[in-house]
């Protein structure tokens, strides 16, 4: 096994936030085995690339030879979640959470090694409890606890109504960890205060204390909320390896590091080369969001499909959207290249501020890719197909 430090490097590259400070190094430095708790509520029947990012996470503990613990939620998906929701979220019936188990816990299952993996339901220890033990559990617990959490003491100022079975639900939550005696509990950044009262609870049932540790919320594809079913804005670890390439490359250029790091695996140091060649021009937004959705592709369909699934989306764009007689234009000399007056000049446009204002529009693309900027990296142009709006297209060759 790893040593303590190379295990804490290894498990924690997606890692945001870990509570208590230098716990989690102080719990490998023992050397034993540690149960790693991971609560889902099955409350959709897919499995997105944002989900994927904490199971990813808890393969790592896996890897690192600790006990994956599995809870599926199938009695607090009835209660639903209040985490970052400014109103009470629908309750599922019992019938509809299993039927989300069934679809997505084989998807599930093959995002994790199945040595040193436990999954268990919630439904085991809370559908059992009677009004004394909901009594006991919740005589643990102060209001003034539960109401630390921004989404509540907001919806509170506010005056929107918070209902007690929304209350309940952190406590359901750290109730789990107390009846699978986690060492260690994962999930999302949302995830955080549900995951510091496991602890409490623990600690009040005579246990030792889980440390917590949360990963960031993936963005979907539409640039701007986390990646969700019920917004559409996701892509699933399911999907074909052509619409999971054709999807990746339709996200925003700012959203590229974030997705090398938690969809792709990438290390810190190459997210951080990224960053830097972003914010100083040297790097190509299309190129590296190419990179991405070929790594995205290998990493759920083999190495090898991602360069078959690039092959399929560039065939696309040249046979259904590019006539086959493209004329071709020198690109302007300089570097970058400033877009406008290449499009004026090879009279794809009939002034500077036309081309600029379609660029705003997001009616020119170059590779198939809109671009957002005035400007482009020279040799992102050699040998491209630019189209603008539907119809007019040129290739730019090298003088």
């Amino acid at each position: 096994m790893e040593s303590p430090q190379k295990q804490l490097e290894y498990i924690s590259r997606t890692v945001d936030v870990s509570l208590p400070e230098g716990e989690l190094l102080r719990q490998l430095e023992r050397g034993e085995p540690l149960r790693v708790k991971l609560g889902v509520d099955p409350t959709a029947p897919d499995v997105t690339l944002g989900w994927a990012v904490v199971f990813d996470l808890l393969r790592r503990f896996q890897e690192m030879g600790h006990t994956a613990v599995l809870i599926l939620g199938d009695f607090t998906a009835r209660v639903g979640d209040p985490s970052e929701k400014d109103t009470t979220r629908p309750r599922l019936s019992a019938e509809e959470v299993d039927e989300h188990v069934a679809a997505c816990l084989p998807t599930i299952r093959s995002l994790l090694l199945e040595d040193r993996l436990e999954i268990r339901r919630n439904s085991e220890w809370l559908e059992p409890m009677d009004m004394a033990d909901v009594l006991e559990m919740t005589s643990n617990v102060t209001v003034s606890r539960l109401m630390d959490r921004d989404d509540f003491s907001t919806r509170w100022k506010q005056n929107e109504p918070i209902s007690l079975i929304e209350l309940m639900y952190p406590i359901l939550q750290g109730t789990d960890s107390v009846a699978v005696v986690a060492d260690v509990e994962i999930g999302g950044n949302d995830q955080l205060l549900n995951l510091l009262m496991g602890r409490d609870l623990q600690e009040r049932a005579g246990q030792a204390p889980q440390s917590v540790a949360t990963v960031p919320l993936l963005v979907g594809t539409d640039g701007t909320k986390k990646m969700s079913q019920s917004l559409g804005n996701y892509i699933s670890v399911r999907a074909d390896s052509e619409e999971m390439f054709g999807k990746t490359m339709s996200i925003p250029d700012e959203l590229i590091p974030q997705w090398l790091r938690l969809a792709a695996g990438a290390s810190r140091e190459e997210v951080r080369l990224v960053e830097s060649g972003l914010a100083d021009g040297s790097a190509h937004p299309g190129k590296l969001k190419r990179h991405l959705a070929r790594t995205i592709v290998d990493r759920y369909h083999g190495e090898g499909s991602g360069e078959a699934a690039e092959r399929a989306f560039n065939d696309l764009f040249r046979d259904k959207q590019a006539p086959q007689d493209i004329p071709t234009a020198p690109i302007p000399d300089g570097d970058p290249v400033w877009l406008p007056k290449a499009l004026s000049d090879a009279g794809l446009v009939a002034s500077n501020s036309e081309a600029r204002r379609l660029i705003d529009q997001g009616a020119v693309r170059v590779g198939g890719e809109r671009i957002s900027e005035d400007t482009v990296a020279r040799d992102q142009l050699v040998d491209e197909t630019v189209q603008v709006g539907k119809r007019r297209f040129v290739r730019f060759v090298s003088r």
